[in-house]
């Protein structure tokens, strides 16, 4: 059985005749949140709130119950029923999910102490353990407060004077607010140390052609997204980090309407053990595709498919799907020479803030010459609340938010006798607590949708601060405020809103915060 889906320590479940027995945190609702949700709502971790008693879960019970009903909370957005397991695993099921709906229907309570179970022990300053190097920016780095994303390269001087073999990055940012996510390369080349040198402040901007693009300073690294617990290696797998090689990382800094300060640190993890195989990359990219060019032209939704034949017999580890605000979804799978299907991923809902490396829980066995296809649906029209053009125009490739990616890396090892067989979530590799995170300031979807009457908006928000919360119509004019502009407190905030006053179609609800604003698309039917 998958272990994500046990229900540890007196789960709480619906008997067939409709009644539910008492539920309270201690013996139902405990166990499930500090398995799924505590290793990121804890203090010094990404998200806006601890969740490591009762108290802190009984403040932000109802939204709790809001966000797990929507399945909005814990993100998971691989699709379980596509047939593939991955490590760390992390989404409730309906049985927990009906657990939390009546803990918190019957005001939330805490039940006996004694039978909390103990909160899990997590590592200081660390989701892996004690780091055998820890890189930092030599100073901090001024995003500016212009609305507009940057992608920063830097470079940090590792100083080892052998090489070692690495098996887990973490990435600890100095400013979580602006710090998007983060792609990494070990050069030993010195192009990126000239590449800095040649700029007058720290660090640089570079093109498609300085890593990130349609070329890189080395074999990637591990990637960094807030929230997600690395992956360690095991089994004799590791990645190679060359002796004087400079770590180059990419930060993705998200818009922001004020200056904001970063100087994040980097913790790298060696094994001292023989390693046997060394985990390679490949990134499919608009280079593979059979139906390119890549151009997105506005007023269309659009699928794209690339196919990559491997060169020889490799056993894939995993898989990272990433694109912009116009992603819709993706659909990777492979074919055999002997024409057997093995699925990969499916992402339904795609969603830019919430995305990662996937890591097979069993390794992908494909022959040579098997085709792995890669489809991935855009959709460039009004209807997409996150389209950052309005009206729509041409989108092609480009690392901007604004522009549009096909990046897809594969991680792998040559085959070797026994792959078929070998179980990752056994040796050494603990990821029980992978999560992923929201940003701190949230707007929520809302319930139920389509909405026929009255309905739930929720948000969350980090720091005191001006906020409005407005409804428009698909042309862009106002047609209802749910919160006029005004001074609201960090915390929880649910708007119960009556749709029955709008006549049907497709609306969008937007939420205007500290220079920012957040959009949920919503339909109204009668």
């Amino acid at each position: 059985m998958r272990n994500i889906t046990l229900l540890c320590l007196g789960t709480f479940a619906i008997s067939s005749s409709g009644h539910a027995q008492s539920v309270t945190w201690s013996e139902h609702v405990a166990p499930i949140v500090f398995k799924h949700c505590t290793s990121c709502h804890r203090p010094g971790e990404i998200a806006p709130f601890s969740l490591t008693n009762y108290t802190e879960a009984y403040n932000w019970a109802n939204m709790i119950r809001y966000v797990t009903e929507l399945s909005y909370m814990p993100p998971w957005k691989a699709d379980p029923k596509f047939g593939v397991e991955y490590l760390g695993e992390n989404y409730l099921t309906d049985d927990q999910i009906a657990t939390i709906k009546a803990w918190v229907d019957a005001g939330a309570p805490q039940g006996n102490p004694a039978l909390e179970p103990p909160l899990p022990v997590f590592p200081t300053g660390s989701q892996v353990g004690k780091p055998d190097l820890v890189l930092s920016f030599a100073q901090s780095h001024t995003h500016k407060g212009n609305g507009k994303d940057e992608y920063r390269y830097f470079v940090l001087p590792t100083g080892l004077t052998q090489g070692r073999n690495l098996v887990a990055l973490e990435m600890r940012p100095g400013n979580p607010k602006i710090v998007h996510h983060a792609l990494f390369w070990a050069d030993s080349s010195g192009t990126a140390a000239y590449l800095d040198a040649q700029t007058p402040e720290y660090g640089f901007v570079g093109g498609q052609g300085q890593g990130g693009g349609l070329a890189n300073f080395g074999p990637q690294l591990p990637t960094y997204v807030p929230g997600a617990k690395p992956n360690v290696y095991a089994h004799g797998m590791a990645q190679r980090i060359p002796a004087g090689s400079d770590l180059v990382l990419q930060v993705h800094y998200a818009p922001t309407a004020t200056d904001e300060t970063d100087s994040s640190t980097v913790n790298l993890f060696f094994t001292n053990q023989p390693v046997s195989r060394y985990v390679r990359s490949h990134i499919m990219l608009p280079n593979s595709l059979v139906n390119g060019p890549f151009i997105i032209p506005p007023n269309t939704v659009r699928q794209f498919h690339g196919v990559f034949k491997t060169p020889m017999a490799v056993s894939l580890l995993g898989i990272m799907p990433h694109c912009h605000l116009l992603g819709k979804n993706w659909r990777v799978f492979a074919i055999t020479p002997k024409k057997d299907t093995i699925p990969l991923i499916h992402i339904e809902n795609w969603d830019f803030n919430w995305q990662g490396t996937y890591h097979f829980r069993k390794l992908k066995v494909l022959p040579k010459d098997s085709e792995i296809h890669a489809f991935a649906t855009y959709d460039n029209t009004t209807d997409n609340p996150f389209n950052p053009n309005l009206p729509p125009k041409v989108v092609t490739w480009g690392e901007g938010t604004a522009d549009e990616m096909f990046y897809l890396p594969l991680l792998w090892v040559p085959y070797q006798t026994g792959d078929e067989h070998l179980d990752l979530g056994g040796g050494g590799t603990n990821t029980a607590e992978t999560a992923f995170h929201f940003n701190r300031t949230r707007l929520y979807p809302v319930a139920p949708n389509p909405a026929k009457g009255p309905v739930k908006v929720g948000y969350t928000l980090a720091e005191a601060g001006t906020v409005g919360v407005h409804v428009h119509d698909q042309q862009g004019r106002s047609v209802t405020v749910l919160q006029p502009d005004r001074l609201t407190l960090a915390g929880e905030h649910i708007l119960n809103w009556d749709t029955s006053t709008l006549p049907p179609g497709l609306y969008y609800i937007t939420l205007r915060s500290a220079g920012t604003v957040q959009t949920q698309k919503v339909a109204i039917t009668r």
